[in-house]
């Protein structure tokens, strides 16, 4: 049962090398596509190396079976879907192979030129690299267009950072069907072109030489620098910690000095660096738990300093033209895991940041200040940070919500992005239709952002961005041309809403958690519609109890109801413009909402709210059946109104602490006022 899809079918995969990072490539291979039964075969030349890499794999299996990420049964079966081999003839046929090797051309050659003998000519060869070029790395391949390089991050198997990087030579074809295949198995690819140490590592590594710099000038010890940038840049751990945890020091060594001339002089391995990996020595760095003292002005000194070098490295980078910003602040926040570099500019003002830029470029020779920030400070405004992407397939646009770290949780960036977007798709003379989705397999939209929730001040303030919510799904609803909603994922609260917006909806196949209205849970009701289109597309008799006992329902269920229109076992994406298209010719007739009163059955079906509020259930059956009673438009206006009434309830605080303290699987203690 090969992995088909995307165009390509999937039927074994090879990993070269059993060191660092190859078995870790390996099991997050095995872990998404064991159940299509697809082997991956892990290949080394010394028997050492591959005794240890299968050791490795099976003790984190082991450890996510303790931790019940896995069941014992499935991490049993990821496992043995895995082989490790010194014979090459293993990949024979294998369908995608990547080279996790040394980080020398020499190395990667050799090992391509033997895969160009053995493997399948159809094959993917990819070579895993955190610095070297794909054009040099390929320069000796008889078909280049079969080829790219990949960065995975540290832990490859858990880290969904993924960098894609095409040689001048990739078939374009090759590329696009990369991007879908690794967002497909759990990665959050964006595509770099190639240049030495591509987008992220530059970031990286310069972090760190930014801090090592500090400390060199006497401005701050090791184990203050370490702090202060963690803290300054909101990593999850100081740059020497991190260095220390990953064993970085060599390859960070070698990364700096190759980017003194490939991006700018101020790249180097600083002294402090050199004599540790001459000594291998680690870096002083803080114990766990270990508190670091330093003053205000030492704090002063070194943030300063490392925000104006971050900040100048993240414009030069974009500003070299080989990733955008919506892509960098991504992959930072995922990969590096640091506060992103243009939203945290606009959080210190693009003025303030420019000048902390200069300050530093002043001080340390060599540092460039790229003319994108200087224009965007001249120009008095914030940067524009896509989180909804839009890509055109022929007359059809594909727009996607991209926050994978919350799940495509809903904030005003996106209801306002969603906004524009729509607004340019119905202006657009060459569309004809939308497919809307969201990023990833595990969510199309988790939801409204509780944190934008719990900052409204007021019934009034709520109420009011209700309206403006509306006004955007109503755009979306009354474009004037076709969209489908391909709901690749769970969607809950203001997913569902916005996917009850669109003309038609399909899922996914398979998805046992699915729909649902969680609202009553955190102490409200729903805000975005939900308690007036949810009847109206299937019946306030079906709509009753899944609105009021806020579970969710598969996408069985949902299709079965009328919800959706489709479940679907392939490409939804692909499947959803077909939709598009048969909507648009007539061949598929999907019913418009109702815009009036809609009929309610003279009894509905008894329903058990167990510990919700019966306060908030109470406001929640209003909005349902006086809402039915109106049109569409006044419905919403209802609900909105009461959305606001929830304010005035002891529960709705209740819920939403309980929510930010607990998390979604704690039930909050509502006393029903």
């Amino acid at each position: 049962m090969p992995f088909t899809r995307f165009g390509r079918t999937i039927r074994k995969i090879g990993v070269i090398g059993s060191g660092n990072i190859g078995p870790d490539i390996a099991l997050h291979f095995s872990q998404n596509l064991y159940a299509y039964g697809v082997p991956v075969v892990v290949v080394d030349i010394v028997q050492s190396a591959l005794d240890a890499g299968a050791k490795k794999a099976e003790s984190k299996m082991a450890k996510a079976a303790e931790k019940k990420i896995f069941k014992k049964e499935a991490a049993d079966a990821i496992f043995k879907n895995m082989t490790f081999t010194t014979d090459y003839g293993a990949l024979s046929d294998a369908d995608l192979v990547i080279e996790a090797a040394f980080e020398t051309f020499e190395v990667k050659n050799k090992i391509f030129t033997r895969c160009e003998e053995v493997c399948p000519k159809t094959a993917i060869l990819a070579s895993n690299t955190s610095h070297l070029v794909p054009d040099e790395i390929f320069s000796k391949m008889k078909d280049k267009s079969r080829c790219l390089a990949l960065h995975y991050f540290f832990p490859a198997e858990r880290n969904i950072a993924f960098e894609i990087i095409p040689a001048k030579e990739t078939d374009p074809a090759l590329l696009d069907y990369s991007m879908k295949f690794y967002e497909f198995i759990g990665k959050a690819p964006i595509p770099v072109k190639g240049r030495y140490g591509f987008a992220l590592n530059p970031i990286f590594e310069g972090v760190f030489l930014a801090a090592a710099l500090a400390v060199e000038k006497g401005i701050a010890t090791v184990k203050q620098a370490d702090a202060i940038t963690q803290k300054a840049l909101g990593m999850g751990v100081g740059p020497f910690t991190a260095h220390n945890l990953a064993g970085g020091n060599p390859l960070t060594q070698h990364g700096l000095n190759g980017m003194t001339s490939t991006i700018m002089p101020w790249y180097r391995s600083p002294k402090t660096l050199d004599e540790l990996v001459k000594s291998g020595k680690p870096w002083e760095a803080a114990g766990k738990g270990e508190i670091v003292d330093y003053s205000p002005e030492t704090y002063k000194a070194v943030s300063d300093k490392v925000i104006g070098a971050y900040f100048g490295m993240a414009c030069e980078i974009v500003g070299s033209g080989i990733t955008n910003i919506s892509d960098m602040e991504l992959g930072v926040d995922v990969g590096l895991v640091m506060t992103p570099p243009f939203g945290m500019m606009n959080k210190v003002g693009i003025k303030k940041s420019l000048e902390l830029v200069e300050a530093y470029a002043k001080e340390n020779s060599g540092f460039k200040v790229d003319d994108i920030l200087k224009k965007q400070a001249a120009s008095g405004q914030p940067w524009k940070i896509p989180v909804v992407l839009r890509e055109d397939k022929g007359d059809v646009a594909i727009v996607k919500i991209r926050r994978p770290k919350v799940l495509n949780a809903l904030n005003e960036d996106v209801f306002d992005q969603l906004r524009d977007t729509f607004a340019d798709i119905q202006k657009d003379p060459k569309i004809k239709g939308a497919v809307l989705t969201g990023f990833g397999t595990r969510a199309f939209v988790s939801g409204a952002d509780i944190g934008m929730l719990a900052a409204q001040k007021s019934a009034e303030e709520a109420e009011k961005a209700c309206l403006k919510n509306y006004s955007i799904l109503g755009l979306m609803e009354n474009l004037g041309k076709p969209v489908v909603c391909a709901m690749n994922g769970l969607a809950f609260g203001g997913g569902n809403e916005i996917a009850m917006s669109c003309t038609a909806r399909i899922a996914q196949k398979g998805q046992k958690v699915f729909v649902g209205q969680p609202e009553p849970k955190l102490g409200f009701i729903p805000g975005a519609g939900g308690t007036q289109r949810f009847p109206r597309l299937v019946g306030v008799e079906k709509a009753w109890p899944i609105l009021r006992h806020s579970n969710p329902i598969s996408s069985a269920q949902a299709k079965e109801i009328g919800l959706i229109q489709e479940e679907v076992e392939g490409d939804l994406i692909e499947a959803a413009i077909n939709w598009v298209k048969d909507i648009l010719s007539g061949k598929a007739k999907v019913p418009s909402i109702p815009k009036g009163p809609i009929p309610i059955p003279s009894t509905l079906p008894e329903v058990d709210i167990g510990h919700l509020s019966r306060k908030i259930d109470e406001l929640l059956q209003k909005a349902i059946l006086e809402g039915a009673k109106m049109s569409l438009e006044d419905g919403l206006k209802l609900e909105a109104k009461i959305f606001g009434e929830c304010f005035f309830t002891k529960d709705r605080q209740i819920g939403i602490d309980n929510f930010m303290k607990n998390g979604p699987k704690v039930n909050a203690n509502f006393v029903h006022q």
